[in-house]
């Protein structure tokens, strides 16, 4: 092909992904192609490498689609630095082998596996033939990814065992709910009566499947890396910092930075704490004093309501003031998580023609009375105007970007440090005037402060400075981040050990918040800077929403070019 007809950087991105989506149904389905839903990807090492196979040929594609003219307009150009970025740390990950050894409490095969049944079209009896057809593709793909942990232990590439422990647990819980049935069963109990005998049957053979692949983990895996670390080293998490920031950080730095904003959000939180408890010792005894005195929210059912009012008032309150919603981005459903997550909330965009809409998910971890101190800051992080007015406007311009840079090509950085910037944005806006609310963003804050510094500093086993109130001198454990962040957070030990967990297991992302946070907000001083009294901040946000994904470094680049 000559160089004038070859493709464009975004037609190579979106090349890759219509490539991707045939290689990995689990994405197809979360981008809405109908043909994904009765399928389940290739979880063996042969499968990864088809994954990477992909990733190198689409390399050498933007290699030479850079060099066409019309390569270097902004459009082309973005795309083209966010597809190179994202491949290159990809690659990075697998030629380390880390998909070997991927076991943890969220984000493994394992659980993408699961999650993805939660969306796949339900609506109806076509689509749930879909359904069982997928279901009877979970013993196949489980046993590919147990292939893949077995080679890991062939080769000597270790999970922790904090993590797999955590992991074989949750099997434990997806195999058995309780009700004498699994998790695919209980799935698969919703489905049609015509399809009833081939639903259960396919339910079955599926909690068989995890139920097998637990006592593996149990029997097998879990003996074999006993003694082997949980924390990863400088070069393992330097790897998994750039996949997660979409740039080579100075993790020095950030240890820093994440220390100075533990100091100052401490000394803001004493202060707020002052209004709800005068003389409380510390500003978790304000809000330990909010869980049994303050405001809540009784009932599964009431408080899913409840938040999805609190997200239908922030985007009529939000649109036309501060952001211009299209009607489609308007729409956002409030779910509860299945059994068997992980503690902390998430949010799931939308499908590519919003058919399945943007949905938050909460984990109940079995509770029935819920503070409203700690959900409000919470919703506007995961629903609004949080992930969801991000990841549902880059949907809504899919068609100006790329498809890659409208969903598979995201920076977690990227957009979690958005969801960050947007619980300080209410707060800067007045959203937060009652005091329980506030002193519950601040500690959300908070912990994303703490998680930077826990993070780096157990992973790199780094020292713990002399102006600290906690451990000063001595260096990081798992044992010592656990014990600092229940100090320092409102959550319950539940929370914090799957807090840890998650962190054990998925390396460098916990820091993206606050590092992501810092970096939209240094883009939008420099913009504010570069235009003065001109700037207009609803401009800035929708043009920032509607560029895509982007690296950290990349990112400040452009959000100040705005």
């Amino acid at each position: 092909m000559s160089e004038t007809n070859s493709p464009l950087p975004r037609e190579v991105a979106d090349a890759y992904v219509d490539e991707l989506v045939a290689l990995d149904p689990v994405t197809g389905t979360y981008l809405g192609v109908k043909e994904s839903s009765s399928r389940l990807p290739d979880l063996s090492p042969a499968g990864q490498e088809e994954l990477a196979r992909l990733a190198r040929t689409t390399l050498a594609r933007l290699d030479e689609a850079e060099r066409r003219p019309g390569a270097d307009s902004d459009a082309e150009r973005r795309c083209g630095r966010l597809l190179r970025e994202r491949l290159t740390a990809e690659l990075a990950v697998h030629e380390a082998e880390e998909g070997l050894r991927s076991v943890g409490n969220m984000g493994t095969p394992a659980h993408s596996v699961r999650e993805i049944f939660t969306v796949t079209p339900t609506a109806t009896e076509e689509d749930w033939a879909a359904v069982a057809e997928r279901l009877r593709a979970v013993p196949a793909a489980l046993a590919g990814y147990r292939e893949s942990l077995a080679l890991g232990l062939e080769r000597k590439l270790y999970a922790g065992p904090r993590p797999t422990a955590a992991f074989v647990a949750q099997l434990g819980e997806w195999a058995d709910t309780g009700r004498g049935r699994g998790w695919f069963e209980d799935f698969a109990a919703a489905g049609p009566e015509a399809l009833r005998a081939e639903l259960d049957e396919a339910a079955r053979a599926a909690t068989a499947a995890v139920a097998g692949l637990r006592d593996w983990m149990r029997e097998v895996y879990a003996p074999a890396i006993e003694g082997a670390p949980d924390t990863v080293g400088r070069e393992r998490y330097a790897r998994w910092s750039r996949y997660y920031n979409g740039t080579d950080l100075d993790l020095d730095e950030a240890y820093a930075y994440g220390w100075s904003e533990y100091h100052h959000l401490l000394a803001e939180m004493k202060r707020e704490a002052e209004k709800i408890l005068p003389g409380a010792e510390t500003p978790w005894a304000a809000l330990a004093h909010l869980d049994e005195h303050g405001r809540h929210i009784e009932g599964v059912d009431e408080v899913r309501d409840w938040l999805q009012k609190l997200m239908d008032r922030a985007i009529e309150s939000l649109d036309g003031t501060h952001f211009d919603l299209a009607e489609r981005v308007r729409r956002v459903e409030s779910c509860i998580a299945p059994p068997g997550s992980a503690a902390a909330p998430y949010y799931t965009s939308p499908s590519e023609d919003f058919s399945r809409p943007g949905r938050t998910w909460l984990p109940t971890m079995g509770q029935t009375r819920f503070p409203v101190y700690d959900l409000v800051s919470t919703w506007y992080h995961e629903g609004v105007p949080g992930h969801h007015l991000q990841l549902a406007q880059w949907v809504h311009v899919a068609e100006d970007l790329s498809r890659y840079q409208a969903s598979v090509g995201m920076v977690s950085a990227n957009a979690e440090g958005w969801a960050l910037y947007a619980e300080r944005l209410m707060d800067e806006l007045g959203f937060l005037t009652d005091a329980e609310e506030r002193l519950g963003y601040l500690d959300a804050q908070m912990m994303r402060a703490v998680r930077v510094i826990v993070d780096i500093g157990m992973h790199l086993e780094l020292e713990i400075p002399a102006d600290s109130p906690f451990h000063p001198g001595e260096r990081w454990t798992p044992k010592l981040a656990q014990e600092f962040f229940g100090a320092h957070s409102s959550r319950p030990a539940d929370f914090v050990e799957s807090e840890l967990t998650r962190y054990l297991t998925i390396p460098g992302q916990a820091i993206g918040y606050k590092l992501g946070e810092r970096a939209w907000l240094l883009g939008r001083e420099n913009a504010r800077k570069r235009h003065g009294d001109s700037f207009d901040l609803k401009s800035w946000h929708m043009a920032a929403l509607s560029q895509g994904s982007l690296g950290l470094d990349d990112l400040v680049d452009e959000l100040s070019r705005l």
